[in-house]
């Protein structure tokens, strides 16, 4: 549950509060709705589930949909993921419709709501489908992409192409995962809430609890990557960087992580993790539910160095919540790490084990450049990647959107 505004006073100051409740009230009554495929698991639903709230306590009318499907829709949908963001994949005629008719299905569920709102916002490739049905459409609609499209497997773009240029509007996180559609794009790079079970400070009797709860050593070195299981995040490629640190370093490996139930990929790279991992006593590999916020906040504190070995990232909310608790970085140099992640600053940008390790063993031989770069992180996240920020560029974006609305009124 999301905190109320007012209580992130403290942490980003009152002209930011005051800014958010001017901006709230030239939006006041309106009707805001949110659709995603999950509500819990992964970056999308943990923002939505703050964002929601705090709409609402600036004055708007905001609500979170959810789009239901069977395993067959979710597997269609992670292939269309995986395409977007440049692999090979077999999508035929069939599972094209299958993704139209499971949107159609949840449409007429959903129908009244997104009919009547002033604001729809779809969040990624899933449900993007509805706005073909919506024929009666009140309000504005745009398309949210929360992954990296810049390069993807063109069979896969050219179709939901079709579908995305009919919005009136998108967002991406960065200029770089953009690709050229006929009408107006957003750059909104995601955000944390520092003030959620995750990102709030602990008590170290609660952070010593979790050490203790997973057996990890206190007299050593602890490193920490916190993801899905998911091949972009690439946890064997870690265990490799580990096994390289442990040849000079006596170190330690957390990769903990869940699924997100629209991503049906996990169980298969989880078995992959806990065969590379080979029983190795200092590889905790740690299958958390959803409802874990504590637990990873507790292990990013306990470690010395956070990991993010990703291949392909859309931004990397995990890289934010460890620079927030002051930890340097070892980061994939991709996607939205790079926007987060300024090397030799906040971390380190790497593309292969071999230069995970190198980086790693530079920090654990020089221990005061961890609390250097931690320090520098923290205020690199406090400075652009809180939820503040996240949500007055939405509440700007939607006010652009309606003037432009009325502009185009008038003129008729």
């Amino acid at each position: 549950m999301s905190s109320p505004i007012a209580a992130y006073e403290g942490v980003v100051g009152s002209a930011v509060l005051r800014q958010l409740r001017q901006l709230g009230e030239k939006l006041t009554g309106t009707r805001i709705v949110h659709v995603n495929s999950t509500r819990e698991g992964g970056g999308v639903a943990e923002i939505l589930e703050w964002m929601v709230p705090l709409m609402n306590d600036l004055g708007l009318q905001a609500s979170w949909e959810v789009i239901h499907g069977d395993p067959r829709f979710f597997e269609i949908t992670k292939s269309i993921h995986n395409g977007l963001q440049g692999h090979n994949v077999l999508l035929s005629g069939k599972d094209w419709r299958i993704y139209e008719d499971v949107n159609a299905r949840n449409f007429e569920r959903l129908r009244p709501v997104l009919e009547e709102a002033d604001v729809v916002v779809i969040h990624d490739p899933q449900p993007a489908h509805l706005l073909q049905l919506c024929d009666r459409r009140k309000g504005k609609w745009i398309w949210r992409a929360h992954i990296d499209i810049s390069r993807p497997f063109r069979p896969v773009w050219k179709t939901l192409r079709t579908i995305t240029e009919k919005y009136d509007a998108s967002i991406f996180s960065m200029a770089e995962f953009a690709q050229l559609l006929p009408h107006p794009q957003f750059l909104v790079p995601p955000s944390i809430d520092p003030l959620s079970e995750k990102n709030r400070e602990l008590e170290p009797s609660e952070i010593e609890a979790v050490r203790s709860e997973y057996g990890l050593d206190p007299s050593r070195p602890l490193l920490v990557q916190i993801s899905r299981f998911d091949r972009f995040k690439d946890p064997v490629g870690v265990i490799a960087a580990y096994r390289l640190v442990r040849k000079v370093a006596p170190v330690q490996l957390v990769l903990a992580g869940g699924g997100a139930t629209d991503d049906p990929e996990g169980k298969a790279v989880l078995e992959d993790v806990m065969e590379a991992a080979d029983s190795d006593p200092d590889i905790h590999v740690l299958l958390l539910p959803s409802s874990s916020h504590r637990a990873i906040n507790a292990l990013q504190r306990l470690s010395d160095i956070v990991i993010q070995k990703s291949t392909r990232e859309g931004f990397g909310l995990t890289v934010t919540e460890g620079m927030w608790k002051g930890k340097p970085v070892v980061g994939g140099d991709v996607g939205g790490i790079r926007l987060q992640v300024v090397n030799h600053h906040t971390g380190f940008l790497v593309n292969t084990p071999e230069g995970a390790a190198h980086r790693i063993r530079y920090l654990l031989h020089n221990r005061s450049r961890i609390g250097e770069m931690g320090s520098i992180a923290r205020e690199v996240v406090r400075e652009h990647f809180l939820l503040t920020r996240h949500l007055r560029d939405y509440l700007t974006l939607m006010l652009v959107l309606s003037k432009d609305s009325r502009e185009h009124a008038f003129e008729v």
